[in-house]
C-alpha cells in the first residue's frame, strides 16, 4: 500500500494540468469513450490517451470494458484524500479568522469615556 503523502503527491501532479483537470470535469457528468473526451481539445487521440493514463496511474480515472468500447469514468477516491488533506488546513485558517474576528471587534469597540477628575480647590485659606 503507497503512504497516503505518496498518492498525494501522484494525485496533485495529475491535477497541475489543465487539460487532465478539464478530462476530469467532463468525466464528473458520466462516463465516455476516449473519442468523445479527445473531442473539445486541440490535440491528438494518442496525447489525450497519455493525459488518461496519467489520470489512471493517479486512480483518478478507470476504464471499464463494454464490446468494442472501452469507456472512461471518474474514480474519485484520491479526490476524497485531497479533501481530507486540505480540510486540515481549512481547520487552520478558520481558526485564525475567528482570532482576527475577535481582535477586529474588539479593536472597534468604542473606548470608556475618560474619568473626570475631581477639582481641588488650588488656593489655600490663610
Amino acid at each position: 500500500m503507497t503512504p497516503v503523502s505518496d498518492r498525494l503527491t501522484t494525485t496533485f501532479s495529475a491535477l497541475a494540468d489543465p487539460t487532465r483537470r478539464a478530462i476530469l470535469a467532463r468525466l464528473a457528468r458520466g462516463e465516455t469513450s476516449v473519442g468523445e473526451l479527445a473531442e473539445p481539445f486541440d490535440m491528438s487521440l494518442p496525447a489525450i490517451s497519455k493525459h488518461l493514463k496519467v489520470l489512471e496511474r493517479a486512480g483518478l480515472v478507470a476504464r471499464g470494458r463494454d464490446a468494442q468500447r472501452r469507456p472512461c469514468r471518474l474514480a474519485a477516491g484520491p479526490l476524497h484524500e485531497v479533501s481530507d488533506w486540505v480540510a486540515t488546513y481549512r481547520r487552520f485558517w478558520e481558526q485564525r479568522f475567528d482570532q482576527l474576528e475577535t481582535y477586529l471587534h474588539q479593536a472597534q469597540a468604542p473606548l470608556p469615556a475618560p474619568r473626570k477628575r475631581k477639582r481641588t480647590n488650588a488656593r489655600k485659606s490663610k
